[in-house]
């Protein structure tokens, strides 16, 4: 069984934002996995630029992690790649990278 998680969060509702945030943090601090990869993928990207409590939780997980990434082509569709990566988030294409983790052996959690 794998040890290794990329936490996909896709929704644009925050109480399932929240929950797989929580987890990834959680996740790391509890030791529950080995590595935890988080990719905002989708609606959670505008959801993220309005709401501070959710900042606050990419915060935490940078601190324990140093890297989360959000999906380039939906932020420049958007216009908001400049203020996602000024949180300290990668803005990078995610399609390849998401295939990628699951070829080594990273269980995908999707919220």
């Amino acid at each position: 069984m794998s040890d290794k998680i990329v936490v996909v969060i896709s929704t644009a509702e925050k109480e399932k934002v929240y929950t797989g945030m929580m987890y990834a943090v959680n996740a790391i601090k509890q030791g529950w996995m080995k590595e935890v990869r988080l990719i905002f993928f989708g609606p959670s990207e505008k959801l993220l630029l309005s709401d501070s409590e959710l900042q606050d939780y990419v915060k935490e997980y940078l601190k324990l992690k140093g890297e989360a990434v959000a999906c380039k082509f939906i932020s420049d569709n958007d216009k908001t790649s400049e203020n996602i990566s000024k949180m300290g988030l990668q803005v990078q294409y995610v399609g390849e990278m998401i295939s990628d983790l699951i070829k080594d052996g990273f269980v995908p959690m999707i919220w």
